[in-house]
């Protein structure tokens, strides 16, 4: 029997309970992070969605962000979904002035890029080779660009936007999993986790 690794899921703000269910259903054990010491103890860490300048601001305040960048920097799995792509990404487009990002994706993210909440909308997507995924858009980003070692692994809109990206042990989808029952974006990042 193989050990459920312990993944983490970043509790100051956003879908925290939707992604802890998943990731248990995926195969892991899902314990909340608000503090350095939680985050040291964790194998893995899930960036929910929510509003990304308000998670910046909040892991400033907590005393997160500089350990949030160490372990990722030092090879520590993580999965960013809607806002937690933008807390990925090395570069942003349309952050308010000053905005940070905890990094570690060699990628250009949009904020916002497919409207406002009346613009939120559902798609199906090919996402890793896997077949179809139905996936929930609400205030989503897209990639603008990536990097020669990030692999992208779902687009939308016939194609044309970047949704999911992987990079080492960086995972990074614009659309929310979590929100569908289905579990085979939080499967793969298992898989991943155990793998490394």
């Amino acid at each position: 029997m193989t050990i459920a690794p312990t993944i983490g899921v970043f509790a100051l703000q956003g879908d925290v309970r939707e992604h802890a269910r998943s990731l248990e259903t995926a195969g892991a054990k899902a314990v909340a992070v608000r503090r350095p010491g939680e985050l040291e103890a964790v194998d893995a860490l899930v960036i929910p969605g929510g509003e990304s300048t308000t998670m910046w601001k909040l892991a400033e305040t907590f005393d997160l962000l500089e350990p949030l960048r160490l372990r990722i920097k030092n090879g520590m799995p993580a999965y960013g979904s809607c806002a937690g792509m933008i807390m990925l990404a090395d570069r942003i487009e349309g952050g308010i002035d000053g905005q940070q990002t905890i990094g570690g994706i060699d990628m250009v993210v949009r904020r916002n890029a497919f409207g406002r909440q009346v613009d939120s909308f559902e798609a199906d997507v090919d996402f890793a080779g896997r077949g179809p995924l139905r996936a929930v858009f609400i205030r989503a980003p897209w990639v603008e660009s990536v990097g020669s070692d990030v692999e992208v692994l779902a687009r939308a809109e016939a194609g044309d936007r970047i949704v999911a990206v992987r990079q080492g042990p960086l995972l990074a989808t614009s659309f929310h999993p979590e929100l569908t029952g289905d579990v085979g974006v939080h499967s793969y990042f298992v898989e991943m986790v155990r793998e490394l």
